[in-house]
């Protein structure tokens, strides 16, 4: 299920449950989504800072639940990602939100809360954030589609096809999101399913040996084997190794060629400006030709 589109005068909260953000960066998004015709709130320590992080665990978990447990909430937006949402997932009471579901926005180290919303059967948005809706034009692509979702229009992407691709069709739920951030989650209580899914992933900042060692470990645990289809988003600031004899699209696509199911590379979604919104854990369909890519949710 999805959880209810927004309208007019509709309550969001911006929060901060990873990493500490310049102030500004709220100041911006509060401006925008005032703009969008929303009430617009913030969690109590959404502007601190302790260390790397938005507040010490107990402050972080504070906001995050109350905003969970919140009824006249419709949307939280995480201020961005960085790291710390590992430290306080066990911490954190989901019952109200599954009761009382509302749209959950962030990218990056976020994947961990998207995992969760995914594996209760409720959507989420993988899209930008705080930075981004303060920098960006309001009339940019990716500030007007993530509107566009929130208040009930549904994304159809259509892009040309890229080399690597491999062509076919799947219909299945969508999952995944930062590639090194999910696997930091592998074997625990809030793994993925990866059957019957497409998996979508992205990273930042990874050598491609890193890379690989993950995609292995997909592959050696028969989870690749399990999927449905494969976005491959991008792979921002990570940089090509020759001596790994392959590139990163080729490392992947060597990791999955014996399965038959449909690939897709340079999907516009991860750590980069153009990050265009998608819906986790809801039913999408994949269409993968020669000559393009459709993603309709």
């Amino acid at each position: 299920m999805i959880p209810p589109f927004l309208k007019l005068n509709d309550q969001i909260r911006i929060v901060s449950p990873s990493g500490s953000i310049h102030p500004e960066f709220i100041d911006g998004a509060r401006s925008v989504l005032t703009d969008w015709g929303l009430k617009v709130s913030e969690g109590k320590f959404a502007r601190s800072e302790y260390g790397r992080f938005a507040g010490t665990t107990e402050q972080r978990i504070s906001d995050l639940q109350q905003a969970l447990d919140d009824t006249s909430l419709k949307a939280v937006l995480c201020s961005r990602g960085g790291y710390g949402l590992a430290q306080i997932i066990d911490k954190l009471d989901f019952s109200g939100f599954r009761n009382s579901p509302k749209w959950l926005i962030g990218f990056s180290d976020i994947t961990i809360l998207h995992n969760v919303i995914t594996n209760l059967g409720i959507g989420s948005i993988h899209g930008i954030m705080a930075k981004h809706l303060s920098e960006l034009p309001k009339e940019a692509e990716q500030v007007q589609r993530l509107k566009d979702v929130l208040f009930g229009k549904l994304p159809v992407f259509d892009f040309p096809g890229e080399p690597n691709n491999r062509i076919g069709k799947a219909v299945a739920k969508l999952i995944g999101g930062n590639l090194s951030v999910f696997m930091g989650l592998r074997g625990s209580q809030y793994d993925l399913e990866f059957e019957n899914s497409i998996l979508f992933i992205e990273d930042v900042g990874e050598k491609p040996y890193q890379i690989d060692r993950m995609i292995q470990n997909l592959r050696l645990s028969g989870k690749l084997a399990k999927l449905s289809g494969l976005i491959v988003g991008q792979f921002s600031d990570c940089e090509e190794d020759p001596f790994m004899m392959q590139t990163i699209q080729e490392i992947i696509l060597t990791a999955v060629n014996e399965y038959d199911y449909p690939v897709c590379f340079n999907f516009p979604a991860g750590h980069v400006d153009y990050n265009l919104p998608i819906i986790l854990g809801t039913e999408v369909s994949l269409n993968v030709t020669k000559e393009r890519t459709g993603l309709i949710f």
